[in-house]
């Protein structure tokens, strides 16, 4: 009874994703417009701005409105700012069920980016938590500029003192998802054969690193050139999968995590433990419709059929789990890799870099 019903939910899912995809790639798409004149007597600050989908041309450096704290919220000076897939997806506008929170024909808001770290500059009336000159970092969108507000009981945390805040601006979303997907989904304990597939990336670096923080045993998977890198941030073995497929290998393991889709769900079941869980981070799977839904789906209706778990995460940003990772790194049990560093007016390139797929850790970018 329980996979009819899932079978249904499937085919209910997969009929209201295809009329929205079709509703939204039949919506106009308006084109690039000229910059409006910012409002009469706004203080003005510096700050990446789109106004239509598309690749990194899309993308403006411009002076911008700067923003105010309002009662709940903080006012944060940005220094460091790192960029996302979520932010490429965002620019895109693709999949299109993404233009549900963008927009249908264009930005509803032109502001870019969503990891962040500086200086709280002003606090509204009602805030508790910050006071002006605490060093922070957090999640919010509009996070590509000069200046960005947080509400006070958002994702916003008090940045490690230990930590750059570079370094700090490259924590939020990637290694958030690193935590949710192991600790949340992956049911992670001490003891356990952990593997990250794609381990060299932005969410594979702290995958690495968190797992052994809750006492795994850890495998990174990578290619050639970053076997050195996953070796030192922490990972006990090391795959590189230019010589070997570890999904034909004899070792099993009790949580799989995978950023980059580079398997079935059936090679992985291979080796997987009888109670082996697989943790699968977005989709990579190409498409502007409902493909990327298809391993999602896959994994709903084979579940329930099998001894293993497999499920998706789409991380949440919240302060409680910022806080935890500030420990974390305030430990030293976990250092964010930085790749390369832009400046903000550069994000344009940074996105290009980043969507090439082989960023080793986090691209960031410096706010002068």
């Amino acid at each position: 009874m329980k996979l009819r019903y899932k079978i249904l939910g499937v085919l209910v899912i997969l009929l209201a994703v295809g009329v929205l995809s079709l509703a939204l790639a039949m919506s106009h798409t308006s084109p690039c417009g000229p910059a409006p004149p910012p409002p009469a007597g706004a203080t003005l600050m510096k700050g990446i701005v789109y106004r239509c989908y598309g690749s990194p041309d899309v993308l403006r450096y411009e002076d911008i409105a700067k923003p105010t704290a309002a009662d709940n919220e903080v006012l944060v000076k940005v220094h460091g700012a790192s960029v996302n897939p979520l932010d490429w997806h965002y620019m895109e506008g693709t999949p299109y069920i993404v233009r549900m929170d963008a927009g249908f024909g264009k930005p509803t808001n032109p502001r870019l980016g969503v990891d962040f770290a500086g200086t709280v500059e002003a606090v509204g009336k009602n805030v508790t938590r910050f006071k002006p000159g605490d060093e922070v970092f957090g999640g919010k969108f509009g996070a590509f500029a000069e200046y960005v507000t947080v509400r006070e009981d958002r994702a916003l945390a008090l940045k490690p003192s230990n930590l750059t805040f570079e370094q700090a601006a490259s924590v939020p979303i990637a290694a958030i998802t690193a935590l949710q997907a192991l600790r949340d989904k992956g049911q992670v304990h001490p003891g356990q054969k952990v593997l990250i597939n794609g381990a060299s990336g932005g969410v594979g670096t702290f995958a690495v690193q968190i797992a052994k923080s809750f006492g795994a045993d850890v495998t990174g998977v990578c290619s050639t050139r970053n076997v050195d890198l996953v070796r030192s941030i922490g990972a006990d073995h090391v795959i590189d999968y230019t010589r070997e497929d570890f999904t034909k290998g004899a070792q099993h393991y009790d949580l799989i995590v995978d950023n980059v889709g580079t398997h079935s769900l059936l090679e992985y079941k291979r080796v997987l433990n009888p109670k082996g869980i697989l943790v699968m981070i977005g989709s990579t799977t190409p498409g502007n419709w409902f493909g990327w839904l298809a391993t999602p789906i896959e994994a709903l209706m084979l579940s329930p059929l099998m001894s293993q778990k497999f499920g998706m995460i789409l991380a949440e940003l919240n302060k409680n789990d910022l806080a935890t990772l500030g420990t974390l790194m305030q430990s030293g049990k976990v250092t964010p890799v930085i790749d390369r560093r832009y400046k903000l007016s550069e994000t344009p390139e940074a996105l290009r870099y980043l969507e090439e797929g082989h960023a080793r850790g986090k691209v960031v970018l410096t706010v002068e």
